[in-house]
């Protein structure tokens, strides 16, 4: 089960974490995988590890900010592999700040880049996938949603940047999910609890914050980058292929409580 020998994959914010553990996951299972996001020393890193595993990675550096960086990185994917199979829309950002407080460009800064460069990746991505196992087409978009979405509280004050784009990419996983249907291509959405990452290291260098997040998990600890690759694995599989507009929380039990 979960093989994906012959699948092509492109990782956006494959650099570090979540993306970078996905990226392995995938690899190990047999894909080959486009590694994209801005720092290109790390994501040298991440090729040679995937490697030694026997197999092939390109790197891209890609900023999602500017779509000629997507154009031009899902253009590689195909000219190096032949095909593209599986995206993982993972490239996000968090900026916390009161709402009274927010500026215009933190708001666009953090809903450009989790929820308008999650569309057009996924656009450009799926004009590829189309081309697949013609006359059918055939394809796997995940989006890594979160689980302040909606739908449960967040837990916290001065997010609602980040809230609005990750309620905004449940709501458009589930728009081309049906849109994409006829072109055999699923389209799913993960959403992650707190996970042990760059980007919440922050809140774990707050103790009372952070004791009060661990006090709403009934898990008592953060995830792992790791745990949230295998729910990616599945979802880019054949196993996944009845599965489609899902989101799939993976999160310790916070949206259970």
């Amino acid at each position: 089960m979960f093989n994906l020998t012959g699948k092509v994959a492109l990782v956006t914010g494959a650099s570090s974490g979540i993306g970078r553990a996905s990226a392995i996951a995938l690899a190990s299972q047999g894909a080959s995988v486009t590694i994209a996001a801005r720092r290109i020393e790390k994501l040298e890193e991440l090729k040679k590890e995937i490697e030694t595993k026997g197999r092939k990675a390109l790197v891209v550096q890609m900023d999602v900010l500017k779509k000629e960086d997507i154009m031009a990185g899902v253009a590689k994917t195909v000219a190096t592999f032949g095909r593209l199979d599986i995206l993982l829309n993972n490239a996000g950002v968090g900026a916390l700040s009161p709402a009274v407080d927010m500026t215009d460009e933190v708001w666009d800064t953090v809903l450009n880049t989790n929820l308008r460069a999650y569309f057009i990746v996924a656009r450009e991505a799926a004009k590829e996938m189309v081309k697949n196992n013609p006359p059918a087409g055939g394809g796997r978009i995940i989006n890594i949603a979160s689980i302040l979405s909606g739908g449960v509280g967040t837990g916290m004050a001065g997010a609602v940047n980040y809230c609005a784009s990750k309620g905004g990419v449940v709501a458009m996983t589930e728009a081309l999910a049906d849109e994409f249907a006829g072109m055999g291509i699923t389209v799913n959405a993960i959403g992650p609890g707190f996970i042990d990452t760059e980007m919440t290291k922050q809140v774990q260098d707050m103790p009372d914050f952070y004791k009060s997040l661990l006090a709403r998990i009934p898990m008592k600890r953060f995830g792992k980058p790791e745990e949230i690759a295998a729910t990616v694995v599945y979802l880019a599989s054949d196993e996944a292929s009845y599965t489609t507009g899902a989101t799939l929380y993976v999160d310790g039990g916070w949206t259970a409580s």
